[in-house]
Order: C-alpha cells, then sequence, then structure tokens
C-alpha cells in the first residue's frame, strides 16, 4: 500500500458521546490496515495529529476524535464541505491472522476498533469507559460487551483468546499481564509520522523504538521491559 498526502472535502462532522466523528471523502487514499493511522492537519495549528482510522465505508475515511486540546478541537470545528490535509496510512497495524479473536478497548482507543472488527468478521469485543456518556461510543460496536468503571474491561476478559487491544496505557499494561502475548496498540505524541522527528519514541529494552514507524501495534510478548513514551515536545493528543 502506498503512503499519500490529499486535501480532502468533510462530508460529516458527528457527535458521538463526548467525541466526533470525522467523515472525509476517500480521495485516493488507501484506508489501510487496521490499527494505522492517519496524520491529520489541524487548521491553525502547525503540526498535524495522529489519528487511527475508525471506518472506511465506500468512498470515505472515517476518524473518531476526542477534543482534548487545541489541535484536536480545531480538527472536531470542521464543517460539511471544509478541506482538510490527510496523510496515510503510516505505521505498522494489527496482524489479522488470529485463531480466536478477542478485541479490548478502552475509551478513545476504542477509535480503530470498529474498522478491525469488519476486517476479523465481527469476534467478541469488550468495551470500558469512564462514564455512561462515554459508553455512548459503544454504538460504534453494536455488540460489544461494555463496562463502566469503577468495572474494568479485565475484570471480565477470558484469558483463552488472541487479544487484539487499545486503549490508555494502565488499561494495555493491566491487559498485557493477563495476555503476555496479545497485539497492543500504544498511543504517544507524535509530530510527523514517519520516523524523522522522534517525538514517539518509547524504551523497550533500553532501546528506543520510533512508534510511529515501529508500531503503532506491537505484541508485547517480543518484549519484557514496561513501554513508556518518552517526555512529549509537542502537545499530548491521542494517537487513536
Amino acid at each position: 500500500m502506498v503512503t499519500t498526502r490529499e486535501r480532502l472535502s468533510v462530508v460529516a462532522v458527528e457527535p458521538v458521546g463526548p467525541y466526533t466523528l470525522l467523515r472525509v471523502r476517500r480521495g485516493g487514499l488507501d484506508p489501510g490496515r487496521p490499527g494505522q493511522f492517519f496524520m491529520l492537519e489541524a487548521p491553525g495549528r502547525l503540526l498535524p495529529r495522529p489519528m487511527s482510522l475508525c471506518l472506511a465505508p465506500p468512498g470515505e475515511l472515517a476518524f473518531l476524535v476526542d477534543p482534548i486540546g487545541p489541535g484536536t478541537r480545531a480538527i472536531c470545528a470542521l464543517d460539511h464541505g471544509d478541506r482538510i490535509g490527510v496523510l496515510g496510512p503510516l505505521g505498522k497495524g494489527f496482524d489479522l491472522l488470529v485463531e480466536r479473536p478477542l478485541l479490548v478497548g478502552g475509551g478513545i482507543g476504542i477509535a480503530p476498533l470498529p474498522y478491525l472488527s469488519e476486517a476479523l468478521g465481527a469476534p467478541p469485543t469488550i468495551l470500558g469507559f469512564r462514564s455512561t456518556r462515554h459508553a455512548e461510543a459503544a454504538a460504534l460496536l453494536p455488540h460489544a460487551k461494555v463496562v463502566v468503571e469503577p468495572t474494568f474491561v479485565t475484570d471480565v476478559m477470558p484469558r483463552d483468546r488472541d487479544v487484539l487491544a487499545c486503549g490508555p496505557e494502565p488499561m494495555l499494561e493491566a491487559v498485557r499481564r493477563l495476555v503476555p502475548d496479545a497485539q497492543l496498540a500504544w498511543e504517544a505524541p507524535m509530530a510527523c509520522g514517519y520516523g524523522a522527528c522522534y517525538g514517539c519514541a518509547v524504551e523497550i529494552d533500553g532501546e528506543l523504538r520510533r512508534l510511529c514507524v515501529e508500531g503503532p501495534v506491537l505484541r508485547t510478548g517480543s518484549t519484557s521491559t514496561y513501554l513508556r513514551p518518552k517526555e512529549p515536545t509537542v502537545g499530548r493528543e491521542h494517537v487513536a
């Protein structure tokens, strides 16, 4: 697949609980593999923001955005017909050759799971949220099991499945302890998306790895050290 940069027209900007689903014309961009990401230009901001692809209906790309900072808020403020620069697909996605998949997501980490679920034929899915309002986003995966704090995904997660997960670091670390060979999509600040800036470097077994080119999906069984991003040099906004 080829990484491409295009300016795409906004089809719709839809609220999904506290999040926003941004739908754009696909143009000539390849949707890529589930778990890969795209760099979206934030209007009025210098640096783009990394976003996992949430849905890929015919002729469109859709991104689930959490408006937590100036860049993501600017993206969520777009309107029908506006244009936005998009670069991708980038990074390494999920390995789809799994026998008994179980999708696990937390908060905005559910972003890549609808596209992943479609690719895997709608396998069992567990989603965790910090509030019932955030849990409204579970409508994107209507057959998922949903838990809200103080219940966590690891409280209800079976151990005999091939786990593919995305969510906040504490959730991923908890999943990793239960299923050491799980595929985990990690988050980190990103400025370029293709390994030039080292803004997303994480330390793995004493070695720095660029999450944007060696991840964001990592199979944790191949490492023995907790993955912790370096302190960000740009505003921290979600990869997913």
